[in-house]
């Protein structure tokens, strides 16, 4: 059974507590992980998505663009393209499914239409659980969309709601992944154990050029290692990855101290 662990406002000391991922049976299980570019969902999310493959879970990555924009040695199409190869890739090596969107890097519209397809993407995977980015960043495609998943996610379970693909309820969290853009009012409160599938992890993300360097100064691989380790060390574990939720979510119910 999967463990996951609570940090209290003011201790270090995580509680342990079994979320609702643990409930349900490897067969009813669809993970998908949603980010703006190739590379960011598996950067933050890979070695918790490593881990469920390993369990036999269904594994859906969705890049809403390829993030084809940040390769200044590189034109936009022969990045885009070498962008979905290491997407593919990447995936192949996660044992995951990968899927992208319509958009272009920079240019992920904060509209209906955008909400449409990412409620249709919904429908379609069928997720029990989400990992997107949080919602405030210094990366405009990053905010944008945490804001359109968050409303897909209502969308998607709406019968009003009218596309091509029949409504889907199934989704029991939503998860927001720790970016190096995204740190504004980002709390750790949900820790994952990670210390066994960290080397899946760093395998499958450095088929991405831009993380075993070459394209950008930034030392992606080190950060999010070093990363690992520090919330390992708030969780008791080796290695874990962090995660925030709504704060309407944040709330436990018991009828006896656990």
């Amino acid at each position: 059974m999967m463990r996951w662990r609570v940090s209290g406002r003011k201790a270090r000391r995580a509680v342990l507590f079994t979320l609702a991922l643990g409930s349900l049976t490897a067969a009813e299980r669809t993970i998908l992980a949603i980010g703006a570019h190739a590379g960011d969902a598996e950067i933050t999310t890979g070695a918790v998505l490593a881990a469920h493959k390993q369990l036999g879970d269904r594994i859906v990555i969705a890049h809403l663009t390829p993030g084809e924009g940040g390769n200044p040695k590189l034109s936009v199409e022969a990045y885009g393209a070498q962008k979905r190869r290491e997407a593919g890739e990447a995936a192949k090596s996660l044992g995951a499914e990968v899927i992208f969107g319509p958009y272009r890097d920079g240019e992920i519209p904060n509209t209906d239409e955008a909400r449409r397809w990412v409620a249709d993407l919904i429908r379609q995977v069928k997720p029990t659980h989400i990992f997107t980015h949080w919602k405030k960043s210094i990366h405009k495609d990053h905010s944008v969309t945490h804001a359109v998943v968050v409303d897909a996610v209502l969308l998607a379970s709406l019968e009003g709601f009218k596309t091509d693909l029949p409504v889907h309820r199934g989704i029991r969290g939503v998860y927001y992944a720790e970016n190096w853009e995204d740190p504004e009012d980002f709390k750790p409160y949900l820790y994952f154990d990670v210390s066994e599938s960290l080397a899946a992890w760093k395998a499958a993300v450095t088929k991405y050029q831009f993380i075993r360097g070459g394209v950008s100064s930034y030392p992606y691989l080190e950060y999010y290692e070093a990363l690992a380790r520090v919330r390992g060390a708030e969780a008791g574990k080796r290695f874990a990855v962090a995660f925030d939720i709504e704060s309407m979510s944040k709330k436990r119910v018991l009828s006896s101290l656990p």
